[in-house]
């Protein structure tokens, strides 16, 4: 029987991608008014720092990366010197623009009469701070209290704990391949993938469903079919 249905936050509940533009925008506006160095920047440049820093940093927290990115992208401009008070800046830009997607909040309100809902995260998009203050029975962040990121395991056998349920009666819903469907099968949690852009599904695993939109999840967890050993390919793996 499913008890509990546990939510990934950034791409899954939340609309990112627009409030970590809006972000840098506001970044880049103010490196532009701070020198003319910076008049030649660009926001596809300062967009790929992110990426430049990532592969060295990716077991980090979120907001280390964030600080490493904006890091490069003050050099670019001789700015090196500030980047506690454009860091503020950001941070502050992104959070004001970071709400849920528009089929989240009647998704929830339909699910949160049927099972406990959990949000379960490796960025630092604390719910409180993103429009979903609330509305979840409990929270997991990566990073906090040394709890690793995902894919490790001790990442959803915290979500287990946090649940106080069984793993078998735990669903993880996100849009991560990797992190949000493979690996809580490997901890023995029920996963749904969202697929909001149409991706290609990727070959040698079955997850427990499929769905395109929040509006279709209650349905999609209504018809789940029993737990299956048989659905987790044992040739797939996550990497070193």
């Amino acid at each position: 029987m499913l008890t509990t249905v546990v939510f990934d936050a950034d791409e899954t509940l939340l609309d990112l991608r627009p409030a970590v533009t809006g972000g840098l925008v506001a970044v880049l506006d103010e490196m532009r008014r701070r020198t003319p160095a910076a008049a030649g920047v660009t926001l596809a440049e300062l967009e790929s720092d992110w990426g430049a820093v990532f592969g060295e940093l990716s077991a980090a927290p979120v907001r280390e990366i964030r600080r490493a990115a904006l890091a490069r992208s003050l050099a670019r401009a001789g700015l090196d010197d500030h980047l506690d008070e454009i860091a503020a800046l950001f941070f502050a830009r992104r959070f004001a623009l970071t709400r849920p997607f528009p089929d989240v909040p009647p998704a929830l309100a339909t699910l949160r009469g049927r099972y406990t809902l959990g949000y379960a995260t490796n960025g630092n998009s604390r719910a409180e701070r993103c429009g979903l203050a609330g509305e979840f029975a409990f929270e997991v962040y990566a990073h906090e209290d040394g709890l690793p990121k995902k894919p490790a395991p001790e990442f959803y056998a915290a979500v287990v704990e946090a649940a106080g349920a069984p793993a078998e009666q735990i669903v993880y819903v996100g849009d991560s391949w990797e992190h949000d469907v493979v690996a809580p099968r490997w901890a023995g949690l029920r996963s749904v993938w969202l697929n909001r852009y149409g991706l290609s599904r990727p070959a040698g695993f079955t997850p427990d469903a499929v769905v395109s939109t929040m509006s279709n999840l209650p349905e999609a967890l209504a018809e789940l079919p029993p737990a299956s050993s048989d659905r987790l390919d044992v040739g797939i793996g996550l990497g070193g």
